[in-house]
């Protein structure tokens, strides 16, 4: 008989679509035992800064002696990595028990309801299952899409509910405004928790106000004059100073002191709480704290240019990428291996982007959702027409082949950046880490 595959059964293509609602997640988790009973939570809701911000939280709490859950999506090299306990990816062999026993629910539910779980409700509900045989203090879960109707709100409130930096990003789902997308991202909110955003733009801040009020809530926002950001980043670390508390990452985008110090104000909110958690365990979670593919610098080596990694994929992250490009390199122009799915504002990526480019090579990430490589090679030249510099385009039929031919237009010296789609991201780890060409 053919061993059970985890990875393949909730990857299913019959699973793979998204269906907003928590009448499913809900049936399962009450098969399951209601796994989530067992477990106390940090809920965090956002466009951008998510994974960063919940990789501090976590990273604080982990140091302060707690056993954390974390639950991310998408994964950048392996399946694994979404659900993490004390900082190790579940193993293969957990991930099998626990999938066979949310397998065995959710079948049961199609028997009896006709509706069967998607694919992050099934990873939903194997994460759940899986903290809670493992006995976390604490989950650090990371909302999927939304907040409001995502299968990770099926949780009751929170010890705290996080909000990073909203955006316009899935309007189709979402809605078309910012403050249509606060809405959604709020809905995270619920009575008694404390709740966290980072200072959004006027008209989604008196959302998640409102949101909160209705649930008897505060909004509490870092103060971000009190954030000193140090220039450049030496030593592969960036300092910072919050509150007059100095600080030091290894996650070196220009953006990752301000997800830093809404991580900080959750920890006081936590703090309120009862939980214990030393100045000392702040300071070494926030030092250890690392989320690949953020603003990744990799030095020069064996053949390969020195390379910046990031995952910036709408433009807000795009700006986000080009300040962090202009502070650790100044003076510098890249070569851009860009890939972007096609349901994303890439003009506007591109437009953020540009003026520091010397060349910008094209591909595609294995998604089914990704644009042509020669359709984003076409907005490129269309986007950046009537430059006074020529700007090299190149397409590229994979990333191997994209990195080949960044690589040569780089030369010795220069630095190339990989971004656009968290999903080309292990394509390129396995091409720049194997050498292939």
């Amino acid at each position: 008989m053919t061993p059970f595959d985890p990875i393949a059964y909730i990857n299913e293509p019959r699973w793979q679509h998204s269906r907003l609602g928590l009448e499913r997640i809900t049936d399962l988790l009450e098969r399951l035992g209601r796994p989530q009973d067992e477990l106390r939570f940090v809920h965090v809701a956002g466009t951008n800064g998510k994974g960063s911000t919940c990789a501090f939280i976590e990273s604080i709490l982990r140091a302060a002696g707690y056993r954390t859950g974390l639950f991310t999506s998408p994964f950048i090299l392996r399946f694994e990595e979404r659900i993490r306990v004390d900082g190790l990816d579940i193993s293969l062999s957990d991930l099998g028990e626990a999938t066979l026993e949310v397998r065995d629910a959710a079948e049961a539910q199609f028997e009896e309801t006709g509706e069967h779980p998607t694919e992050f409700e099934l990873m939903t509900a194997v994460a759940l299952v899986h903290f809670a045989r493992s006995a976390c203090d604490v989950v650090v879960l990371e909302v999927g899409l939304g907040g409001r109707l995502d299968s990770t709100n099926v949780v009751d409130a929170p010890e705290a509910c996080v909000i990073t930096r909203i955006g316009l990003d899935h309007t189709g789902l979402l809605g078309d405004t910012v403050s249509q997308i606060a809405a959604e991202k709020a809905g995270i909110v619920k009575a008694g928790a404390a709740v966290v955003s980072y200072p959004q733009e006027p008209s989604a801040r008196a959302v998640i106000e409102r949101v909160a009020a209705d649930a008897g809530c505060t909004v509490v926002e870092p103060d971000l004059g009190e954030l000193e950001v140090g220039g450049g980043v030496g030593r592969g670390r960036r300092a910072f100073s919050y509150r007059g508390r100095p600080f030091e990452t290894r996650m070196l985008g220009s953006y990752q002191p301000a997800n830093a110090a809404v991580a900080l104000e959750t920890v006081e909110e936590l703090r309120k709480r009862g939980w214990d958690i030393s100045d000392d365990a702040v300071e070494r979670g926030v030092a250890s704290a690392f989320w690949p593919g953020r603003f990744e610098v990799r030095d020069a080596r064996g053949a390969w240019p020195a390379t910046v990694i990031d995952g910036g994929h709408n433009p807000q992250g795009a700006c986000a990428l080009a300040d962090s490009l202009k502070d650790a390199f100044p003076g510098q122009s890249f070569t851009f291996v860009m890939s972007v799915l096609a349901d994303k504002d890439y003009r506007a990526m591109i437009d953020a982007l540009s003026p520091l480019a010397r060349a910008f090579v094209c591909t595609a990430p294995d998604n089914p959702r990704a644009l042509a490589a020669d359709d984003l090679a076409e907005a490129v030249r269309a986007q950046t027409e009537g430059r006074s510099v020529p700007l090299e385009v190149v397409v590229a039929g994979d990333m191997a082949h994209a990195l080949g031919i960044a690589r040569r237009l780089t030369g010795e010296g220069g630095v190339m950046c990989v971004f656009g789609s968290l999903y080309a991201l292990s394509a390129a780890y396995a091409v720049l880490d194997g050498g292939d060409s």
